[in-house]
């Protein structure tokens, strides 16, 4: 198949999927500052409203009575809350990871879905800011679709996803997903050398899957509050690599931002900001407009 980089680079983005400010973290409302921040610095990028994940999309991965509850305020979510304005940002959440999913099984490349809430939330649970695990609802959906046969998540968040884990589990999944915590194994500075050694590496083993969905996160950096173990720096190379080996593969890949939780006194992001802004010029800069199409 053929790659032929788009003229702008597709963000499933609507502020439809920010919920309310909730002071105990800048993650959750993080997409709109994020996506205005790409814009105003001109990359190449256009933004597409993404469809809501449905009920029974998000029971593709999790238990069909905790999902309506959860909608319907009858069950806390993630923020342990009841709150009807977090239930109806959720579908969009997990709406924005399926869309893009499918986008770039159509068209290759890669696509980002700027949102974040995933990987703690387990088959009938919320945890940790995270109530549905977008993760596994696009991985369940496209499989039960037909859409793919095998998918690989690569989680370098700085913690582990331990709902994406009890999901696998639940739904007897291990052997069609393929799933790379980098939390479970790497934390510190001594564990910089060996985390690069194992990245790439770890990615070039999922050439046989159909799509790769990629957790960006930004709380691994070291002066994250979560105690973090990455250098901006190193963060961007993160970023280089996973992108580059995917496309030297000829993998679909969709990224998304994951946790990230420094912020200012006044709320604002700015270190933040420019961690997903390297991000992003890593994705631009290996899948955008410019690069050199090449047989995958």
């Amino acid at each position: 198949m053929r790659y032929d980089p788009p003229a702008l680079l597709p963000v499933f983005y609507t502020p439809k999927m920010v919920p309310p400010s909730d002071r105990s973290s800048p993650s959750p409302a993080k997409p709109a500052p994020v996506v205005a921040s790409w814009l105003t610095h001109g990359l190449p990028i256009v933004v597409i409203e993404p469809e809501p994940a449905t009920v029974e999309e998000l029971s593709a991965a999790h238990d069909p009575e905790f999902v309506r509850a959860v909608l319907e305020g009858r069950s806390e979510n993630g923020f342990g809350n009841r709150s009807p304005e977090v239930a109806a940002s959720l579908p969009y959440t997990s709406g924005a990871m399926l869309s893009a999913a499918r986008w770039v099984l159509v068209h290759g490349g890669a696509a980002a879905a700027p949102c974040s809430g995933f990987h703690h939330a387990g088959y009938d649970y919320a945890c940790l800011f995270c109530t549905f695990n977008g993760l596994m609802v696009t991985a369940s959906v496209l499989r039960r679709e037909g859409k793919v046969q095998r998918i690989g998540i690569v989680d370098c968040d700085q913690h582990y996803g331990d709902g994406t884990d009890e999901i696998i589990s639940m739904l007897h999944a291990h052997a069609w997903v393929r799933h790379f915590s980098a939390g479970s194994r790497f934390h510190r500075r001594v564990d910089v050398g060996p985390f690069f050694d194992a990245l790439p590496r770890t990615i070039a083993s999922m050439r046989d899957v159909d799509l790769i969905l990629y957790q960006a996160g930004a709380d691994p950096h070291i002066d994250d509050p979560g105690h973090g173990w990455l250098t901006t720096a190193e963060l961007r190379q993160r970023d280089a690599i996973v992108f580059e080996v995917t496309r030297e593969i000829g993998v679909p890949l969709v990224w998304n931002l994951a946790g990230g939780y420094q912020q200012e006194p006044d709320g604002s992001i700015p270190k933040l900001l420019e961690i997903h802004n390297n991000t992003a010029r890593e994705w631009v800069r290996v899948f955008g407009p410019g690069t050199d199409p090449r047989a995958t």
